[in-house]
């Protein structure tokens, strides 16, 4: 059984992957849109590895016994700028998303060990998240003022699959 204090962390990082999922698909979206298609599916490929982490942690809450508190969700912005601007929040929020999980890791350590086991696999996990998303920001920055290498970048992002 989780205690209440893991229950409401747990809860919180539910609603951080529920959050990430929706502003992916917005930002996917978007770039589908502006006729990035690569960038686009770039983008809703990440939205389900959120929507996949999200439901790993509602696996997690119910089989521990506690409850899941699904909360609603703030709405998306329907414009995120150019490429660069768009994967730079993505970026930011990536970092925020690794904070979060430092932060829920720190407590959950003290409190609950199969918790903070679990915290630590998607920690582990963020570390390849920022790592493509500065990759793919730097990229970008590289080529802002060329559109041909814009599209190059745009049609490798498309070449992702499921598992990457």
């Amino acid at each position: 059984m989780l205690k209440k204090e893991i229950e409401k962390l747990a809860n919180n990082l539910i609603q951080i992957e529920h959050v990430s999922t929706t502003l992916y698909l917005a930002m996917s979206a978007y770039m589908a849109q502006q006729n990035y298609t690569g960038m686009a599916s770039w983008l809703r490929l990440q939205a389900e590895e959120e929507r996949t982490h999200m439901l790993k942690w509602i696996d997690y809450v119910t089989d521990r016994g506690g409850k899941v508190e699904i909360q609603a969700l703030p709405a998306q912005p329907a414009e995120y700028g150019t490429p660069l601007q768009t994967f730079q929040k993505v970026l930011e929020h990536e970092q925020f998303v690794t904070e979060s999980y430092r932060k829920a890791y720190e407590y959950a350590a003290q409190n609950d060990q199969q918790t903070s086991v679990i915290i630590q696999e998607f920690l582990r996990e963020q570390i390849d998240e920022e790592a493509q998303s500065q990759t793919i920001v730097d990229r970008l920055k590289i080529a802002e003022d060329n559109p041909a290498a814009l599209l190059v970048l745009d049609q490798e992002l498309g070449q992702r699959t499921a598992a990457g």
